[in-house]
């Protein structure tokens, strides 16, 4: 059958409109953050560069696209049609009037489509992966830079041990099948005839990090006042129980929170091999902190240690730890695209970017070829992520 193709404007003007709720959402954001920068604290003192506001751009422009990216994208990313398999960009799907904007890939479905759907997957993977991994690192971190001795040794011991390893064959490791499939046979198992393979033992254990951050969090602060001590930690463990059932046992009772074991052992391996990282820069960050003035003050009024280092230091360490997180998103998002284009990320129909890439790049064409795309969107993520991290470095330098 012989298709129709829309001209090459015709095609540019088609994607601009295409992400009118986009435009629509960054002109608010956009507009009402530079009005009231001056109040926005770090997020406004970004406004005031160039940079800053470029980062911030594309990373809302990235941001908004996973948001409405049902509205944007013009087909299921799934959906086939034969005969647009291989499709050049701008072909009129027949008996539908749909089009494929950058073309079809082998299996026939729309590389636009995929592309948009993509950034969902990246804006659910990559922050929560690294959020998860900046947990971990930083209630190890804190401990063992306050305090030293043997719990730092110990602790940077099983750091380094991580760290020695090389990260492509850690992810490797980790997401590959015969890893993901080997269970422990323990007494939960025996008891629940539930098997635990790995991934799922090493996500029951970091996913813990982040509840009993907040519930140490909070009985420093605010033991006492043990009206408002019970309910943030009644809602600590409510929350945080309810979250964690979710993701580690898929046992969410409302059925609301819930990870496919593809994006479990992604979670996984993100944070197993980002946490050490993370745990080094905090621990660098509480030796050089806790020798200020105001923590020898916090120590001469007889405050406890977990009080001084989540009071005290912490805030202050916040700095770094914000310009560092940006960099992490950026470098999962690598990772994500890398594991995709070996087929070890996501589900093989995922349309992530790197599986995207992976399926196009065997296709020869002269005229908008279908990685391209992928490539673009996620190059373009991980730039606007540097280029945050580059405006926050230098406003916390004015700090």
């Amino acid at each position: 059958m012989q298709l129709e193709y829309i001209g090459a404007f015709q095609i540019v003007l088609q994607v601009l409109g295409r992400f009118w709720p986009v435009w629509l959402a960054l002109a608010l954001v956009l507009g009402v953050s530079l009005h009231f920068r001056k109040r926005l604290g770090l997020y406004g003192d970004l406004f005031s560069t160039g940079v800053g506001i470029a980062g911030v751009f594309i990373c809302l422009f990235w941001l908004f696209t996973a948001i409405f990216s049902h509205i944007i994208a013009p087909f299921d990313p799934l959906t086939q049609v034969a005969v647009m398999k291989d499709a050049l960009p701008g072909a009129v799907v027949p008996d539908n009037g749909g089009i494929y904007l950058f073309g079809g890939d082998k299996l026939a479905r729309d590389v636009f489509s995929r592309m948009v759907y993509g950034s969902r997957i990246v804006m659910i993977i990559a922050p929560f992966a690294t959020l998860f991994a900046l947990m971990v690192g930083i209630t190890l971190g804190l401990p063992a830079g306050y305090y030293g001795g043997r719990i730092d040794s110990f602790l940077s011991f099983l750091a380094n041990l991580v760290l020695a390893f090389p990260v492509i064959l850690l992810f490797y490791l980790l997401v590959t099948p015969e890893i993901r499939e080997l269970s422990f046979d323990n007494w939960f198992s025996q008891l629940t005839g539930i098997g635990v393979a790995i991934p799922r033992a090493l996500a029951a254990v970091f996913f813990i990090f982040p509840v009993i951050f907040f519930i140490t969090l909070f009985y420093t602060r605010f033991k006492k006042r043990p009206e408002r001590l019970y309910l943030l930690l009644g809602l600590t463990i409510l929350i945080g129980g309810w979250v964690y059932l979710g993701l580690v046992f898929n046992a969410d009772p409302l059925g609301i929170i819930r990870i496919d074991p593809n994006e479990l052992n992604i979670f996984v391996a993100v944070v197993f091999a980002s946490s050490p990282g993370v745990f080094r820069i905090v621990r660098g960050l509480v030796m050089d902190i806790k020798t200020r003035d105001y923590v020898a003050a916090a120590q001469t009024r007889g405050e406890t240690p977990w009080y001084i280092m989540l009071w005290e230091v912490l805030p202050n360490a916040r700095g770094p730890l914000i310009v560092d997180a940006c960099l992490r998103i950026g470098y999962t998002t690598i990772l994500l695209g890398t594991l995709g284009y070996f087929g070890l990320g996501l589900a093989p129909e995922s349309p992530d970017w790197g599986t995207a890439i992976k399926d196009s790049s065997r296709l020869l064409r002269s005229f908008i070829h279908p990685a391209l795309p992928p490539v673009f969107a996620l190059m373009s993520f991980v730039l606007g992520l540097n280029l945050l991290a580059d405006a926050l470095r230098e406003q916390s330098l004015k700090d």
